[in-house]
């Protein structure tokens, strides 16, 4: 091939490389705008759906419930227990002693103190304290009955595990409420041997503890521990009855008339309150 003819092809080439070049100077341009025009158009779309999908979400996602509470109030604790059952458990109380509460219609209690002294025989000492306790429904902890449950098997605990208590024995107890546990023990002091009986019951969201001891004093006989446990009894299931009557017709007729569960709970088949010791 001749210089003549390889010159001619030579410019002949040069400008179809000038056109591939320019296309391909083009195309390397045109992508990064297209693709910065792409990560735009998806950063706005993704900031704009994850708003509306938060706020989708929030409004979606309920409220917590718990459900309410079936006891609204309670009863006036002084109150709870008949003249006759007062006669009988406290036969020399000529009133009971209200207990503070700054909220009344949650914490109530009332005791008696009687003492029928005998002269030169001795003298019979009886005190008895009635102790109510309702829960209400919280969205964080639970609802009411539940808590009271809790309670109720901490309170039965405590009992059994007063200091100083011997021959304790617990028991559960029917027809109290959903469920109800009875704690008897001995307690000696220097004014004798007190017979300490203890009843510890639910009723839906309020829990009810009854506390009942006897002493024969300065030589007097010592009271029958299951005579006063018989009371005791008597007296817890009173008191349960007078918490659902507080609460309205329909309560009344509730759990309380029916058996209480008996369920061996933690707090029954375990070994008063801790106030029990104190009782003189």
């Amino acid at each position: 091939m001749s210089e003549g003819t390889m010159q001619r092809r030579a410019q002949r080439e040069q400008p179809e490389r000038a056109k591939r070049l320019t296309r391909v100077l083009v195309c390397a341009a045109a992508v990064p705008v297209m693709l910065v025009a792409t990560g735009c158009s998806s950063d706005s779309g993704s900031d704009g759906g994850g708003d509306k999908a938060a706020s989708a979400s929030a409004s979606a996602s309920p409220s917590p419930t718990v459900q309410a509470a079936a006891y609204r109030t309670l009863p006036e604790a002084c109150g709870v227990l008949s003249k006759k059952t007062l006669k009988d458990l406290a036969p020399k109380a000529k009133s009971g002693k209200e207990g503070t509460s700054d909220d009344v219609a949650s914490r109530a209690s009332c005791s008696w103190s009687s003492l029928d002294n005998n002269g030169v025989k001795g003298s019979q000492f009886r005190w008895l304290n009635v102790s109510l306790l309702r829960f209400e429904s919280d969205t964080t902890r639970g609802p009411g009955d539940k808590l009271a449950q809790e309670y109720y098997d901490k309170q039965v605990r405590e009992v059994r595990a007063t200091p100083g208590a011997k021959g304790l024995n617990a028991q559960a107890v029917a027809g109290t409420g959903d469920e109800a546990t009875a704690v008897r023990y001995d307690l000696k002091k220097k004014e004798g041997t007190f017979k300490q009986q203890t009843v510890v019951a639910r009723v839906e969201n309020v829990v009810v503890t009854l506390d009942y001891n006897g002493a024969g004093l300065a030589g007097d006989k010592t009271p029958d521990a299951a005579a006063l446990l018989s009371d005791a009894k008597k007296a817890a299931r009173e008191a349960v009855l007078s918490v659902t009557r507080a609460n309205g017709p329909s309560a009344a007729s509730g759990s309380p008339s029916a058996p209480a569960s008996g369920r061996p709970s933690a707090s029954a088949s375990e070994a008063p309150s801790a106030s029990a010791s104190g009782k003189s």
